[in-house]
């Protein structure tokens, strides 16, 4: 059996990457272990950032187990690509990420509102990244927060072909659109695929 341990303090992120996959044969996802340093972001891209928690997370915990990383945000594109890599420190907490945001677009009409979410995940082991993915899904930032569902700026995230927010769908039904349930989908048909053609624990 194969440990995958999953390299966020985002407990939003936990649930979902977990719950995605659940019951993935031959393999037992972990939480990261607490008390451990933060590792840097500082990279351009999402994948870059996703590519830098992955080799500094399985450095620090050795050769056995893998380490899923995962970096995404939220891109606007009448705010230049903002908030961007920089979505999780745009503000202080979700709320505040959400009214800022709000504040920033009041006077951008609603065709002019257009946003995606982007999720990168990279695989790495023992220091080393071995495979990366990144999903997407396309939407509008809403006029006000609505629903209660999910985590970040899931509440100003709608869904025009849904007429609904992120945060309006029930956890299965977001997981099967999101840009991270997109990127996991592909991340458990790798590992899956990994194991039956390399057969290494």
């Amino acid at each position: 059996m194969k440990r995958l341990v999953i390299a966020t303090t985002n407990a939003g992120k936990v649930r979902e990457i977990v719950s995605v996959l659940d019951g993935l044969e031959g393999w037992r996802v972990e939480p990261l272990p607490g008390g451990l340093p933060l590792a840097d972001e500082t990279g351009s891209t999402f994948v870059d950032n996703a590519v830098q928690k992955g080799e500094f997370y399985s450095r620090i915990l050795g050769p056995e187990p893998w380490v899923a990383a995962d970096d995404s945000g939220l891109v606007v594109d009448a705010l230049d690509g903002r908030p961007g890599v920089f979505s999780s420190r745009y503000a202080p907490n979700d709320e505040a990420r959400n009214r800022k945001l709000l504040g920033e677009l009041r006077n951008v009409a609603e065709p002019n509102r257009s946003a995606r979410f982007v999720c990168a995940l990279a695989l790495a082991r023992n220091g080393g990244v071995v495979w990366t993915t990144e999903g997407s899904v396309e939407g509008t930032i809403a006029l006000r927060r609505e629903g209660t569902h999910g985590f970040g700026y899931d509440p100003v995230f709608l869904l025009p072909a849904l007429g609904r927010t992120m945060a309006e769908l029930p956890p299965e039904a977001k997981n099967r659109i999101s840009h991270r349930g997109r990127a996991l989908a592909m991340f458990r048909a790798h590992l899956e695929s990994y194991g039956q053609e390399s057969g290494r624990g």
